[in-house]
Order: structure tokens, then C-alpha cells, then sequence
């Protein structure tokens, strides 16, 4: 019997990339291939690589080369980009970095079995010059549902799959293998994006917004249920657009509580949402539902209005601060967390302290401060007014500065609260760290259990905040019973 071919997923960027690896996994395993964690015991190692900015772009070329060096002296015979950057560029990318053995975009994902074994045999698989994917479904919302099935749609793969795909397969199978035994797990909501902001290049790879079937989104949560996941996050570009294209805008609201009731899941969390198109229902729903924590991850970016009008977006400092307002009435604990671009073209320091205005009295949880640069093929790469790179770097600094004090502040406002703890990792010598209820995995910080007796990963407890270490919590469990089914994440 001949060996089984081995290959091993290396997964940079967002919460949305580590979805289309574990699709391509259950791809993967379907046909038979061997799934390791190390690229050096792997014959092709697969880099899922990020596109979103030149840092994280850097690093993908990094991870393709520390790929590339293990054909010297490791198993590995191949290595092979996919995701957001191989998706953008391509042909380019192929050109440019020969170390790769071949550059797959999203067209390529339900062949990726077929596309290894060719490039493992010695062939080679002409890479795919990049296109506008917006251009693949219909300008109308309402008439892409029927286009979707001729469109690749990474992350949206059937959950009636015939037995074998996936661990456990059954009904609800989805197209999927998880790759780690993690307690959380997300779960792609739509893909896409429909919005234009001037400085995101994200549409033009991505494609337009288009949702998944809430039944799809059902089954997979159960499925993930079945393997032991205790919260789910659910990801997209825009998760506030959900529905719009399945005729019902206010589809999350509805959809939210049918998951809360999943069986064996004691925590829903919905990423990514964008403050102008927040509604009084989604409000109510994120802060009243069982088991759906109250967290809001706004996509503010600046607050200074001028700054919003040039990066094509809506709102300024006091509307921003009203929608935070809303939420603590409902649910004073309530996590939030954003991010926000400094140097933009043409702003000023009075933009600047309108910025620093808003962060002193939002009292986010967690702050991402990110340096403009240009980004090619978007609008704002041809704006006028560039400020020059050492004013950026400075302006970084200086709010990077302020955002640290101020979670730092944030997290002290919790000393004395009771927290629900999603337990991640046990270790004897590093201690017990979880997750709160207004902390996502690996952006918003952590909770260090001050004892560990009787605890295990996956494990949901009660405790009480005692002290800080920056933005992370210090926490006594109380009790050491596992926090109520009803009440966890509330």
C-alpha cells in the first residue's frame, strides 16, 4: 500500500483565513491526504497568506520562504501559497517569489487536491492573473443567491456532504476539518464586502457581500458542538450586512438566538460591525440573548469627521459616543473593541485630537492603531496631501501610547466584577489563562485564573477579577464550579 501523502496547513492573517484552511483541510482529507501540524514533516506545505496590509503581505513572503528552506534538509518537496495575497496578485506573486511551487487563488480551492498532486508530480499549474471579484455576482443584492453556486466562495461550503468528509460526518458535516482542539471556533457568516472605503482593497479580492444560508450556519455551529467547541465567533467583512441579500436585513437578529440554543455551545460572539449600520434590534439582541455575549467590535477607524468623509465613511466623535452610550445602558459590561488608522491623507492635528477625544471617553477594552499607507489599487493611494512618513510614524507612537494607557485604565474598571471564564490553556508552570466575555480570541487580551485545581480547556467558570497586568485580567475562581449554562458570557 502506498504512503499517504502528507501536507501541513501554515495559516497567517484573520479569523477568516483560519476557516478557508480548515475547508481546505476537509478537502484535503476527503481525498485522502495526511494532515500534520509541522510543514517539516509535510510533503507540501500550504501557506494561507493575508493580503489586508504590507506588514501582514511581509509576512506571508517570510512564511513562504521559511516553507521553501525546509525542502533543504526536511521532508517537504513543495511549497504552495494560497489565500488573500495569492489570490490578489497571482501571476505577479509567481513571477516575483520562484521559491513558491505554485500560487493557487480561490477558483482553485475545490480542485486543491488535484492542484497538490500536480505540483507534488513535478507539473506545474499556471497561476491566474487577478480580476475585480466583484464583478463575478450581480451590483443587485437581491440577485446574487442564485449566481453564488458559479462564484468560489471560501469558507462556504456545503453542510449535506456524504459521509467521510469530515470527524464525526453526518447530516450536518460541513466542509471542514479543524486543525486544532481548540474550544472556540469560528464560523464564516457571509463573505465579501459591499462597502467603499478608500483605503481597503479588501472588495476588490474578496468580492461582493454575499451571506450564508442561515441552515448552513446552523448546521456547521452543531457540527463544531460535536467536536467540543464551546463558543463560536461568527466572521466576515461585515457581519452588520448579513441578510441584505437573502431579502431580510435583520436576519442576524433572528439568527443569534437559534444558535445560543445549539446544544454543547455556551457562548456566541459576532465579529466585525460596522457603527453606521448598527440598529436598535441587533442592540437589543447582543445585549439581552442568553448566552450571546455583549460584545461590539466596531469598525470605527477614525472619529474625526473630515478623516471619515475622505476614507468614505459616516459618522464623527459625539455619534460614535452615543452608540457606546446605547449599549452600556443595556449592558454596562459590555465588551468593545476597535481599530483606527492615524496619518491619513490630509489630517490635521486638530483631526488628530478629535481622534484622541473620542478614545479618552470611549473606554474601549481594546484599541488597534495601525499607520496609513498607501495600498495600491484603492482610492486613496491617489489622494493628495500625503503627510510625510515620519509624521506617520510619530502620530503612531503617540496614540499607540495613549490606546495602551487606556485599556490598561479599562481593564482596572473591571477589578471587583465577576467574569465568565472560557478556559484555553492549562499549563503547570505558565498557569490557567481563558477568556472573558468581552475578550476575543488573540486581539483583546486574556484572564489568568489565580488557581487552577480541578480545571481543564474547554471548561467555562465563574470568577472574580482581582487585578490587571496591562489590558489582561487577574481572577479568582469562585468556588471552582463551572459557570452556570444561563448565565455564561451575560
Amino acid at each position: 500500500m502506498p504512503e499517504r501523502r502528507t501536507v501541513a496547513l501554515v495559516t497567517l492573517g484573520c479569523a477568516r483565513n483560519e476557516v478557508d484552511s480548515e475547508e481546505l483541510a476537509g478537502r484535503l482529507e476527503a481525498d485522502g491526504w495526511q494532515l500534520v501540524e509541522d510543514a517539516a514533516d509535510a510533503d507540501v506545505a500550504v501557506v494561507n497568506t493575508c493580503g489586508f496590509v504590507e506588514a501582514a503581505k511581509k509576512d506571508s513572503v517570510d512564511a513562504l520562504l521559511e516553507a521553501n528552506d525546509l525542502k533543504d534538509h526536511g521532508r517537504t518537496q513543495a511549497v504552495v501559497a494560497v489565500g488573500c495575497m495569492a489570490e490578489r496578485y497571482g501571476k505577479e506573486l509567481a513571477e516575483a517569489l520562484p521559491e513558491a511551487d505554485g500560487v493557487l487563488g480561490f477558483d482553485d480551492y475545490a480542485d486543491i487536491s488535484d492542484r497538490l498532486q500536480t505540483i507534488l508530480s513535478g507539473g506545474i499549474h499556471a497561476s491566474h492573473t487577478p480580476r475585480d471579484r466583484r464583478k463575478l455576482l450581480p451590483i443587485s443584492p437581491a440577485e446574487r443567491q442564485e449566481s453564488a453556486a458559479a462564484v468560489a466562495l471560501p469558507g462556504h461550503g456545503p453542510a449535506d456532504l456524504p459521509e467521510g468528509v469530515a470527524p464525526a460526518s453526518g447530516p450536518r458535516a460541513p466542509l471542514r476539518r479543524r486543525l486544532d482542539g481548540a474550544p472556540v471556533a469560528s464560523v464564516k457568516l457571509a463573505s465579501g464586502c459591499d462597502r467603499r472605503c478608500s483605503f481597503c482593497a479588501i472588495p476588490s479580492f474578496r468580492g461582493s457581500f454575499i451571506s450564508r444560508r442561515p441552515s448552513d450556519v446552523l448546521n456547521e455551529t452543531r457540527w463544531l458542538a460535536e467536536q467540543g467547541v464551546k463558543e463560536i465567533m461568527l466572521v466576515s467583512e461585515n457581519n452588520t450586512s448579513y441578510g441584505k441579500d437573502l431579502g431580510d436585513i435583520r436576519l442576524l437578529e433572528s439568527l443569534l438566538p437559534e444558535l445560543a440554543e445549539v446544544d454543547g455551545i455556551e457562548r456566541v460572539r459576532v465579529s466585525y460591525l460596522q457603527p453606521a449600520e448598527m440598529r436598535p434590534g441587533l442592540i437589543d439582541v447582543l445585549t439581552a440573548t442568553p448566552k450571546v455575549v455583549p460584545y461590539f467590535d466596531l469598525s470605527f477607524q477614525h472619529s474625526a469627521p473630515d478623516v471619515l468623509r475622505a476614507m468614505r465613511r459616516f459618522g464623527d466623535t459625539d455619534r460614535f459616543l452615543e452608540l457606546l452610550d446605547t449599549i452600556r445602558s443595556k449592558a454596562p459590561e459590555a465588551g468593545v473593541r476597535s481599530n483606527f488608522i492615524v496619518g491619513f491623507p490630509g489630517e490635521s492635528e486638530a483631526d488628530l485630537a478629535e481622534l484622541e477625544r473620542f478614545l479618552t471617553g470611549a473606554r474601549l477594552d481594546a484599541i488597534g492603531v495601525f499607520g496609513y499607507s498607501d495600498e495600491e489599487g484603492t482610492e486613496a493611494a491617489s489622494y493628495e496631501n500625503k503627510l510625510d512618513e515620519d509624521v506617520v510614524a510619530e502620530r503612531l507612537a503617540r496614540v499607540s501610547r495613549l490606546a495602551e494607557e487606556l485599556v490598561s485604565q479599562r481593564a482596572e474598571e473591571r477589578v471587583g466584577q465577576t467574569v465568565h471564564v472560557l478556559v484555553e490553556s492549562v499549563d503547570e508552570e505558565e498557569g490557567v489563562y481563558g477568556r472573558a466575555a468581552h475578550q476575543a480570541p488573540e486581539t483583546d487580551g486574556q484572564v489568568l485564573l489565580t488557581s487552577g485545581e480541578g480545571l481543564s480547556v474547554g471548561r467555562m467558570v465563574e470568577a472574580k477579577v482581582v487585578g490587571t497586568e496591562g489590558v489582561d485580567l487577574v481572577a479568582e475562581p469562585l468556588g471552582g464550579s463551572p459557570a452556570c449554562s444561563e448565565e455564561a458570557g451575560r
